[in-house]
């Protein structure tokens, strides 16, 4: 059976295959399908994708974006945790050459088999994502040694629009994403788009990497790997230490690990007032914040 049959929404496949499969979505897998081709679409429009283009796929599901995607790039490597869906996606993607199913989570197989598979070339991440992982894969993802070029994910709207907040409503989420990248909403899914329908609306996100942000490679970076002149094992520790009490200002915050000179004299040197809060900075005003206090392993 195949997805697009005239005669069949998306949504009544979809059904007739959990009951011959014997699926019952599960929660805890985050199995809410996606039932909607103009979605399905709009997720492939938003990818821009070329014929060379490598693939990730996380969570393949039922493979309606994996069709879509081997239709498409030279070479898609899709990575599903469900026994039965895997089997049903090897039996259904047979003949596809340029596709290599993975069964599996994708955050313990990364490092240890996914890497290999890439083998540093450049690629993209097209996926819908079950919303418990979101940020496991981003991490992963964002802070790997070779790093997607862009990707397209389908994730819920309020983590969306937790990482492309703007000054005054930031968070450890936002700043990390957008210290590695450009992230941008593409439009709003509603829950109607999927099934079972969950209990939230999701979003479609794009997130452009963007080149280090100073370029001497002398310092060790987050995990172990240079990026820049910045450490960013410190530079994280002081986003998150400034973000421990939302209720507190910054500089409340900060003397937790830094003399409360020290920080009121670095602020007052980047321009921030002393009454600020974290969520008020964006990631430039935490890289001035960084120059001052970051390098200081306390």
């Amino acid at each position: 059976m195949h997805f697009y049959e005239d005669k069949m929404t998306i949504f009544e496949q979809t059904k007739i295959l959990c009951q011959r499969l014997d699926i019952v979505p599960a929660k805890s897998k985050g199995q809410n399908f996606l039932i909607s081709a103009g979605v399905l679409q709009d997720i492939i429009k938003a990818a821009d994708l070329k014929k060379e283009d490598l693939v990730l796929e996380i969570g393949s599901g039922f493979g309606i974006l994996t069709e879509q995607l081997v239709s498409l790039v030279g070479r898609v490597i899709a990575v599903e945790l469900d026994r039965k869906l895997f089997a049903w996606l090897k039996k259904r993607f047979s003949g596809a050459k340029n596709l290599e199913l993975i069964e599996g989570d994708i955050v313990s197989l990364f490092h240890c088999f996914i890497v290999s598979l890439l083998n540093g070339h450049r690629y993209k991440v097209v996926a819908n994502l079950p919303y418990q992982i979101t940020s496991h894969v981003l991490r992963l993802l964002l802070e790997a040694e070779n790093p997607p070029e862009e990707m397209v994910l389908m994730m819920q709207k309020e983590v969306a629009e937790r990482i492309c907040a703007k000054q005054g409503e930031m968070s450890v989420l936002s700043v990390a994403v957008q210290y590695y990248s450009q992230p941008s909403i593409i439009s709003i899914v509603g829950k109607e788009n999927f099934w079972p329908k969950p209990a939230v609306d999701s979003a479609i996100i794009k997130i452009k990497r963007q080149k280090a942000r100073l370029p001497a490679p002398d310092a060790a970076g987050y995990g172990g790997q240079a990026k820049g002149k910045i450490n960013e094992e410190l530079f994280f520790k002081l986003v998150r230490v400034g973000f421990s009490s939302k209720r507190k200002m910054l500089k409340n915050n900060l003397r937790n690990i830094y003399k409360e000179e020290e920080v009121t004299g670095a602020m007052e040197s980047v321009g921030l007032g002393l009454k600020v809060r974290a969520e008020d900075l964006g990631v430039e005003e935490w890289m001035k914040l960084y120059e001052r206090l970051g390098k200081v392993d306390k």
